[in-house]
């Protein structure tokens, strides 16, 4: 009886959650949209979504490219959101990844484009996800993060203990093998940077 009290009670903190990820407030915070068309992305190009959780910027990345989006998340249950999404909306070039940016397996040298969005301060090792990241991306190849700034000032957001600062994320970038291109604040909270795959 307590198993199946506790598996509502996960179910409802699930389903909280993806009411959060898709809240107006994120949508005011980060408008998918905008953000997409400051994008470096041209109509051929492959994607990779990090940590896509329900597809906020998936989707509109798929809508964004006549090439393939892979969706990229350890949780099956937020990949079945993202595919639901896709099916109302007729896109058919997402393919899903369960994994952890740790294990990433897509093919070497395959993606023009990634995005990492609030998912880097989650991940064990900063160093070995920016490295599996760079490998996928072909040479000039851009990845844009964004991160909650690590400030006192700031309450909304994960913990300070695990927040990745700007300089910091720039440094992790700039010794993964990574040129700055733009570093940039969406708002108070959230900043995002932009990097290219530089010829070795």
């Amino acid at each position: 009886m307590n198993h199946i009290h506790q598996s509502n009670k996960l179910d409802e903190k699930f389903i909280n959650k993806i009411a959060f990820l898709d809240s107006r407030q994120r949508e005011y915070l980060i408008p998918p949209e905008t953000l997409i068309r400051q994008m470096p992305i041209q109509k051929e190009y492959t994607l990779l979504d990090v940590g896509a959780g329900t597809g906020f910027f998936t989707i509109p990345m798929a809508e964004n490219t006549s090439n393939k989006v892979y969706a990229l998340d350890p949780d099956r249950r937020m990949l079945s959101v993202i595919e639901e999404k896709a099916k109302e909306k007729g896109l058919t070039n997402i393919e899903m990844i369960q994994d952890y940016i740790e294990n990433l397996s897509i093919q070497k040298n395959s993606i023009d484009f990634a995005m990492a969005s609030l998912i880097l301060h989650e991940v064990s090792s900063l160093t070995k996800a920016l490295s599996n990241i760079f490998d996928v991306l072909k040479t000039g190849g851009h990845l844009l993060c964004l991160e909650y700034e690590r400030d006192d000032l700031i309450i909304e957001g994960p913990p300070m203990s695990i927040r990745i600062s700007s300089e910091e994320l720039r440094e992790a970038l700039s010794l993964t093998g990574f040129e700055i291109v733009k570093n940039t604040r969406i708002n108070d909270a959230i900043y995002t940077v932009l990097a290219v795959k530089k010829e070795k």
